[in-house]
């Protein structure tokens, strides 16, 4: 092993792995796993704020960074020794794909790189950042990891612009066909999109931190209760943006959302809660009124894995109207979607508590960390409520007959009380407690430490589990 330089040298391109990695991680922690040599690609053994980490660079310096055998293998063997090591590799990537000189054994490379990625899904975290065009068999690599983080120069695609062009007709340019803009609000591929390079390197710091030193959940660091329904709007009809609250559930507001343009009526991300890491899902009715749909059922139910195979506990934060409709939504298949969330919650083996703000609704309900799906805890505020559909849906399914058979100037009248009647009843929670469906009904100030409690205990006894499973990308 070899020592390499930091801090970075001024005097060479910037874009050399060397000195991309030393931006990446501890001053003089990382060690070279190789001698240097002419491979377009280093690997390193290193930390980040202590922790223990492999990383690898592509080298954009040599033929754009294209891989060959050679290179692969060198990528594969840092992945496989991570695993070994139970610690998080952090992939940098600058990279053509394969050597196209170098034909069906470059291609057998990347194939190695991937199955190594896959092998050690759901083993030790995977991050990977992009720092310019990752493209072909370069696109796939990220794709399979945990977390994709694009830098401003980071493109992701399969086939570039001329090809696009060549054989659709389509024009564009690369920015607007793999940029951080295009996978950040249209596709989902990236999870963060950076501000800068430096940006990139410091999320990806953060979620290191985060996913390979989940601390450990202390009950006395709850704090004093704190007002969290004054974050809501007094009308229960009125929309808001669910991320203040979530905030203000985590140690020091300190927040990691991820996906937030995309998928953006459910807000997912990682913090933590008296000094442990958790995973946060929350239905955001500031988008679509909070439902759930095709996409945000998938972003969700990726989240969830990736959470239980890291052994991270989860917070799901429910306000949710139920799933939209629409024929959009039919046919873009929210109910094969709607699915994998129902399936990565019963499968979750992660301590998970739910907790009901506002409403939960149908389908919704049982979609968003059930009991029945194995959820640790449930618990719900004073004036949540709790149904197959909403007052007014209920009433309108119901009593159609009724209000039709009235006199027209007494129907208004007649649908209100029905529908007041159907809301009180939605928020009579005590036949849900009695049948063991939800476990408490708690002072909002007091949710931050209700749930801390829950995942103390777990911890304590033993029993936090964990997802024996790996992270496919949904």
């Amino acid at each position: 092993m070899t020592s390499m330089p930091t801090p970075p040298r001024r005097d060479v391109d910037p874009r050399t792995p060397l000195n991309r990695l030393a931006l990446l991680l501890d001053p003089g922690s990382s060690v070279m796993l190789h001698e240097p040599d002419e491979i377009a690609a280093t690997t390193v053994r290193g930390q980040i704020d202590g922790l223990k980490v492999i990383a690898f660079c592509t080298d954009a310096t040599r033929r754009g960074g294209a891989l060959g055998l050679a290179e692969c293998v060198r990528i594969a063997e840092a992945i496989d020794l991570a695993a070994s090591d139970g610690c998080p590799v952090i992939g940098l990537w600058h990279s053509g794909g394969a050597k196209i000189g170098d034909g069906i054994e470059s291609m057998h490379g990347i194939g190695q790189i991937f199955a190594a990625m896959i092998s050690a899904s759901g083993v030790v975290p995977q991050i990977s950042v992009v720092l310019g065009p990752a493209a072909g068999g370069a696109a796939y690599g990220p794709a399979l990891t945990d977390l994709v983080i694009m830098a401003p120069a980071g493109r992701i695609f399969v086939t570039g612009p001329e090809v696009v062009s060549s054989v659709t007709g389509e024009k564009i340019d690369m920015a607007g066909l793999g940029g951080a803009e295009a996978h950040g609000r249209r596709s989902g591929v990236a999870h963060v999109t950076a501000e800068s390079e430096a940006d990139a390197y410091d999320t990806a710091r953060r979620l290191a931190g985060l996913l390979g030193r989940p601390g450990t959940f202390r009950a006395s660091a709850a704090g004093p209760p704190r007002d969290l329904r004054a974050l809501l709007p007094e009308s229960s009809r009125r929309a808001y943006d669910v991320r203040p609250l979530v905030r203000e559930i985590v140690d020091d507001g300190d927040f990691l959302e991820l996906q937030p343009k995309w998928a953006a009526n459910v807000v997912i991300g990682l913090g933590r809660l008296g000094g442990g890491t958790v995973g946060v899902i929350a239905n955001n009715p500031l988008r679509k009124g909070g439902c759930l749909d095709s996409l945000s059922a998938e972003k969700s139910a990726r989240f969830v894995r990736m959470c239980d195979c890291a052994g991270i506990p989860l917070i799901v934060l429910v306000d949710v109207p139920g799933y939209l409709p629409g024929v959009g939504q039919e046919w873009s298949g929210v109910v094969r979607r709607g699915a994998k969330l129902l399936y990565a919650f019963a499968e979750a083996r992660v301590p998970r508590v739910t907790l009901v703000t506002r409403k939960s609704y149908g389908g919704a309900f049982i979609a968003m960390n059930s009991r029945a799906l194995g959820a640790t805890a449930i618990f719900t505020w004073p004036d949540a409520e709790v149904g197959v559909m909403g007052a007014e849906s209920a009433v309108r399914v119901l009593h159609w007959k009724k209000i039709a058979a009235l006199p027209e100037d007494e129907r208004e009248a007649m649908r209100a009380r029905l529908i007041e009647r159907h809301r009180q009843a939605n928020r009579d929670l005590g036949h849900g407690i009695v049948l063991g469906l939800i476990d408490e009904v708690i002072d909002p100030s007091l949710s931050r430490r209700r749930m801390l409690e829950v995942f103390a205990a777990r911890q304590e006894s033993g029993l936090a589990g964990r997802g024996s499973h790996g992270n496919i990308p949904l």
